[in-house]
């Protein structure tokens, strides 16, 4: 007979389409089968401040106890029923011999505090790279102390829409997200063709180019440009990005569709994350939120190339030409969810249960491959013991994946359209 265990569930970082299907089904999981589980409030913000006398956590205030009458229906509903936040207990570590610094550790002392007082058995994260992150440093600070301390296992449930996670093939939310910004694509193509103008649109995407791929190939736009693009030499000056070498391209692409095919309109999609391949100078005044990175929301990267493409365009043809910039993201992270994320995270959701209750693992991620069938990796796999941060995923140049974009955007013609200082990567970006 299973020994009743007490699990908790944590949500950590940006909302996903299928969040619900994830917590639902796991919590149901555990339930259905004599477990007691805990969803806790707003990621790490409360359990990373937790004191026993000063700071104790309150049932319904900062953190909720499942009953089955709560998941009716869930799976399918919007939003993250118990929150989300971006604390990071871990924010101090940066190398492993951090793990023995008591000022360093305080925080994440203070999760491992609160979820002994709980008396937790289990904790499931479910975020992305960074939760990844502050999951792994939690079962390193639990390995640092003496032997006799009590032991919280940690299973991790991979969640981002930028799909850039090593480990899984698809993450719930990317399927999803990338449908409701193709029709956000496909908007604004229409508006384009309507008014002869151009869009040139941002989308999620910090680390790696899946979310602004697939968008792009889904939504018929005329080019892509993501952060595996960034680093080859037409693109970049002194090893960064340059924006004026992006903008000339695209007005080489705005060029070839008036001359070859007569049409005065299109859409270009830029991955947000091509920000941070912009020179030092230009990203040191911007500020970094609680994981490190740059806050990529004020930088502004569509509306920053689209100024320039208009410009460009001028100074090189002799006519204005509209030219509009559009951020996208947030309507697409608690969006209605597909399907097939539905089924994905509650396949992710029941994997946790299996994890912890049939496979007694810990310090493992749960993933699916081919038909759904549940797999487990080991966080060692997927978090570097040097950096101690998640590899990312990228997009590899030359993929299937890869070139069907290329397949589908406009080949750029630079070498009959070009006036001078234009680069020459004819056919598109390889």
């Amino acid at each position: 007979m299973e020994r009743k265990l007490r699990v908790a569930m944590i949500f950590a970082g940006g909302p996903a389409p299928a969040a619900n299907s994830v917590i639902g089904a796991c919590a149901s999981a555990f339930l259905e089968n004599g477990h007691e589980v805990l969803g806790f409030y707003h990621g790490y913000s409360n359990l990373q401040d937790y004191h026993p006398v000063s700071h104790k956590l309150v049932p319904d205030t900062h953190y909720r106890i499942f009953q089955e009458r709560d998941l009716r229906g869930l799976r399918n509903s919007r939003g993250i029923i118990i929150g989300t936040a971006r604390a990071n207990p871990g924010k101090a570590i940066q190398k492993i011999e951090d793990l023995q610094d008591d000022k360093k550790t305080e925080k994440l002392r203070n999760v491992y505090s609160a979820l002994i007082d709980l008396r937790i058995d289990a904790l499931l994260s479910i975020g992305g790279d960074d939760t990844l992150r502050t999951a792994n440093l939690l079962v390193l600070y639990q390995r640092s102390l003496p032997a006799d301390h009590p032991h919280i296992r940690v299973i991790h449930l991979p969640k981002t829409i930028d799909n850039d996670y090593e480990g899984i093939d698809f993450t719930f939310g990317f399927f999803t997200a990338v449908d409701i910004m193709a029709k956000e694509v496909l908007n604004l193509r229409a508006d384009a063709l309507a008014t002869s103008s151009y869009y040139i649109i941002e989308t999620m995407g910090r680390k790696a180019g899946w979310l602004a791929y697939g968008t792009a190939i889904a939504g018929e736009t005329n080019l892509v440009v993501s952060v595996e693009d960034a680093k080859q030499e037409s693109l970049t000056t002194n090893g960064a990005l340059d924006l004026d070498k992006l903008s000339d391209y695209i007005v080489d692409l705005m060029r070839t569709r008036e001359v070859k095919t007569d049409k005065n309109y299109g859409t270009v999609v830029l991955a947000e994350g091509l920000a941070e391949h912009l020179p030092s100078e230009q990203l040191n005044a911007i500020g970094r939120d609680e994981h490190g990175h740059v806050s990529l929301g004020k930088v502004d990267l569509a509306k920053t190339v689209a100024d320039r493409v208009a410009k460009r365009y001028e100074a090189r043809f002799g006519k204005a030409k509209r030219v509009v910039g559009v951020q996208l993201g947030y309507e697409s992270r608690c969006g209605d969810p597909h399907a097939f994320d539905v089924m994905l995270g509650s396949q992710l959701g029941v994997g946790g249960y299996k994890a912890v209750v049939k496979e007694n693992l810990d310090a493992h991620m749960v993933s699916t491959s081919g038909q759904l069938e549940l797999k487990y990796v080991p966080f060692e796999n997927l978090v570097s013991a040097e950096t101690l941060k998640a590899r990312p995923r990228f997009i590899k140049p030359g993929s299937d994946f890869h070139m069907l974009a290329r397949f589908m955007e406009t080949r750029v013609e630079q070498e009959r359209f070009s006036l001078g200082g234009a680069r020459s990567f004819i056919g598109g970006l390889r």
